[in-house]
């Protein structure tokens, strides 16, 4: 892995085919980081489609869709594969059918690779979440291992706690004073 793209960098340019629906003509758009003009971004990355726990984190993130809505924030997922791959898998998974949020295609691997979480061997993302500002900057990162899936109810924990603008203790929930 290089050097992750942390917390203060500029969150890098992008524009990536997208899996966006499964009616037919109107599975495909290219998305750009303009997506999240004024908005806060959670963009969360998977190794690779067809596998087993990514299905659970993808699942679960689109549970929890209404609550990034809720707060102003654009949800997208995003891996390695072709926009191709994505469509057939949510065609193939019922988990994964009524997706509200867009799967980008990384094809090229060079946002994995400017945002520094390719893993060495196979090339593949690590499990990522970012919370990317308004401005563009990134305001948490979170990297797992490839077997770990991440905590979604902990993502938006850290997007309430930004959203804030104030200091939040340890364990903070949404509703408990700040500091």
């Amino acid at each position: 892995m290089n050097h992750v793209l942390s917390v203060g960098s500029q969150f890098p340019a992008f524009s990536k085919k997208s899996v966006v629906s499964m009616d037919q003509g109107k599975e495909f758009e290219t998305l750009t980081n303009q997506v999240h003009e004024d908005k806060w971004m959670v963009m969360f990355w998977w190794p690779k489609d067809f596998t087993f726990v990514c299905p659970t984190e993808i699942a679960e993130f689109n549970k929890a869709y209404e609550d990034f809505r809720d707060r102003d924030a654009v949800l997208i997922g995003a891996s390695t594969d072709s926009e191709f791959v994505h469509l057939a898998w949510r065609k193939d998974h019922d988990d994964l059918r009524g997706l509200k949020f867009p799967m980008l295609a990384d094809t090229s691997k060079s946002l994995a690779e400017e945002l520094g979480i390719l893993q060495s061997n196979e090339k593949i993302a690590y499990r990522v979440t970012y919370i990317v500002d308004p401005e563009g900057i990134i305001r948490w990162v979170s990297v797992y291992d490839l077997s770990v899936g991440r905590n979604v109810k902990e993502v938006i924990r850290v997007l309430d706690a930004l959203q804030t603008d104030e200091l939040c203790p340890c364990n903070w929930q949404k509703g408990e004073k700040t500091l």
